[in-house]
């Protein structure tokens, strides 16, 4: 049976005006203090003036960006003697000379997945309304996360609304709240068993803020700076109990701000040169409610590491680290659901395979076993998974890609049982989607990638990236590439 696969006219493309105010650290601090000094000897009545040029210049571009330059001031204010007097305009002004803007999509918009939007009130009969993550891509090529919005109509019509023009990153969320048993877990997988470790996590209580992390760390050291003087041994448990504090946070939008407008940039030492390829699922919980979880891929320049984040409105995200031996490389993606009380994985441990994984608990991962290997020309480099598995009464269908001949990639598909997902069903022989000429042109030819579709009215619908650059979609009858699976084995 034939597969009519047809693609939108709907292309998203990277777009270079949508900035995001970010710090600009000049230098080091005795220069930070040089440019402060210069500022401060700006006389008073040219201040005003300067402040207002630059004000007016900006001020369409970001919101309320008089406030961000005072935040931005505080940062940078120990550079400047403690009993200082300084005007709110002037201090205003050096804020802005340490703020910088970051064209967040300056390079490419791609690697989507799509997930069911929480709100579905005020539709059409037959629509729905979606959440399209997708990995933005800006100067030094740091990658971040960004969002949209859309409706699938009944009539498999798909409308993408248009993205505000204000960008902003969320507020750290000072107080959340560590899990004693489960932070200690971590601990362990990383080999900080030693005591100083013991007498730190001793003081802390059942549930623990950063604060009290830093408290119980310090009561180690008898110098008035922490995590100075200490032995060699010591010093590194401090460092890896701090760092692994610092790589699971909370960050928090505010609701007046539209999905859009929200930028998941990287913000811990992991995450420095990107977070990559995000795979987002609606899980469903075993009392029903449900969580949005993402693998991405953190990347700091050298070590790829898949790390996890969740939320339940696109307000509230949490990030966190995923342990144990099976939790490396890229291409991790969740079972929509537990199978047999367990958290299912699908991953891809040796650059090649297909793997499957099971845990209980959704942040630990110590075995796999190969789901899926190479097998037809398309595919012959290597095999990963495009998203999570999609269920249908047939089985999970999952999509895969494919690396052939030239670095060429194309989207196939496979079917798993759904009691047993170790058991493959069926399979494509020959790839559902791959690059045509309007297509392969790009920051990397020759390249159709997605991280999740969805299943909606009978129809699978396909967001993917054109040669790493820009967003297309595609849709195909489910019935059609059910039929035209092989059989496995």
């Amino acid at each position: 049976m034939s597969i009519h696969l047809e693609r939108k006219a709907t292309i998203l493309k990277p777009d270079q005006s949508r900035v995001l105010l970010r710090p600009f650290n000049p230098g080091n601090l005795q220069r930070i203090a040089m440019i402060v000094s210069r500022i401060m000897a700006l006389p008073e009545e040219q201040v005003g003036p300067v402040l207002e040029e630059v004000s007016a210049e900006f001020s369409q571009r970001h919101q309320d960006i008089r406030r961000i330059f005072l935040e931005r001031f505080e940062q940078v204010r120990d550079s400047l003697p403690a009993d200082q007097e300084i005007s709110e305009q002037r201090k205003r002004l050096i804020g802005s000379y340490f703020l910088a803007e970051y064209s967040l999509e300056s390079a490419a918009l791609f690697n989507p997945s799509i997930v069911p939007h929480p709100d579905q009130t005020g539709l059409p009969p037959g629509a729905l309304r979606f959440i399209l993550s997708l990995r933005a891509t800006g100067e030094g090529h740091i990658s971040s996360i960004t969002f949209r919005t859309g409706i699938l109509l009944d009539d498999h019509r798909i409308e993408v609304l248009t993205p505000t023009g204000f960008l902003t990153e969320p507020s750290q969320v000072p107080n959340s709240l560590y899990e004693k048993a489960l932070f200690t877990r971590k601990l362990f997988e990383l080999g900080l068993t030693g005591e100083l470790t013991s007498r730190v996590m001793h003081r802390l209580g059942e549930l623990f803020s950063l604060q009290d992390l830093r408290v119980s760390l310090a009561a180690e050291v008898k110098q008035d700076h922490w995590l100075d003087g200490m032995a060699e041994e010591d010093l590194s448990a401090a460092q890896g109990i701090w760092l692994l504090a610092r790589s699971n946070f909370e960050v928090q939008f505010q609701p007046e701000q539209r999905l859009s407008e929200r930028i998941l940039f990287p913000a811990t030492p992991s995450q420095r040169n990107g977070i990559e390829d995000a795979r987002f699922v609606c899980f469903q919980n075993d009392d029903g409610t449900q969580v949005y979880y993402a693998t991405f891929t953190a990347y700091d320049g050298k070590v790829v590491v898949p790390e996890l984040v969740d939320t339940s409105d696109f307000l509230l995200f949490r990030f966190t680290t995923l342990n144990g031996p099976a939790a490396e490389n890229k291409g991790m993606a969740l079972f929509p659901r537990k199978i047999k009380g367990l958290f299912a994985m699908l991953s891809r441990q040796d650059n090649e395979n297909i793997y499957l994984m099971y845990s209980d608990n959704v942040h630990f991962w110590y075995e796999s076993t190969v789901l899926l290997k190479p097998v037809f020309p398309w595919e012959l480099i290597q095999l990963g998974n495009c998203g999570s598995p999609i269920e249908t009464d047939a089985g999970w269908l999952v999509l895969s890609h494919g690396v052939g001949p030239m670095r060429k990639y194309c989207i196939g598909a496979f079917l798993l049982d759904r009691d047993d997902p170790s058991k493959v069903i069926g399979r494509l022989r020959e790839p559902l989607l791959k690059p045509n000429e309007r297509e392969r042109e790009g920051y990397v030819p020759n390249v159709v990638y997605t991280c999740g579709a969805l299943l909606h009215n009978g129809e699978l619908i396909i967001p993917y990236g054109l040669a790493d650059h820009a967003t297309g979609f595609a849709t195909v009858p489910l019935k059609e590439v059910l039929a035209a699976m092989c059989p496995e084995g």
